[in-house]
């Protein structure tokens, strides 16, 4: 049980309702994920405009961004993220046993090169960000990264790890 107390889909109203009802429409219910940040609209909208830009994004794969996510809620240790990505990566044909084997080698990472090294760039930067040099920079531009496209997949590696401190904080129930 969450230890902040969550708006329910009955009680919801103004945005958060509306925010709910699209979920509701989309995905059939309404995960405990974004339940977590509906006592507040701001953080509940910013949330899913958030992840709405992410889930769209023309040159961030899906499948890099849940590698991303899973990579970093498994070092922060989120049972709920390390959860829910796992079951997201299924879709990209990422079964459970291959995810446990990734995970014990990161160099086992079904992504292209260039994806692998950003990947590997970010979880450095949420492990250790004082440990960025400039040639950890230059070496993702030299894959093809734009600068835009690597502040992007930073952010959204480390909002995950600010995500993962509010799940296990708050107590989130797994869906």
């Amino acid at each position: 049980m969450s230890r902040i107390k969550l708006v329910e889909q009955e009680e919801a109203t103004g945005k958060v309702a509306e925010i709910y009802q699209n979920m509701m429409n989309t995905m059939g219910f309404i995960p405990n994920a974004f339940k977590l940040f509906s006592p507040s609209e701001h953080v509940l909208g910013q949330q899913v405009s958030n992840l709405n830009y992410f889930f769209r994004h023309p040159k961030l794969s899906g499948k890099l961004l849940s590698f991303i996510r899973l990579m970093v809620s498994d070092q922060e240790k989120c049972e709920y993220c390390v959860g829910m990505n796992t079951n997201i990566l299924f879709q990209y044909g990422i079964f459970p046993e291959m995810v446990s084997e990734i995970m014990k080698d990161h160099s086992k990472v079904p992504l292209e090169e260039n994806e692998k090294a950003l990947l590997f760039f970010i979880l450095k930067v949420v492990k250790n960000s004082n440990s960025i040099v400039q040639e950890d920079v230059d070496k993702l531009r030299n894959l093809g990264w734009t600068d835009a496209e690597i502040l992007e997949a930073t952010y959204h590696g480390a909002t995950q790890v600010g995500v993962d401190m509010m799940f296990n904080a708050f107590k989130i129930d797994l869906d």
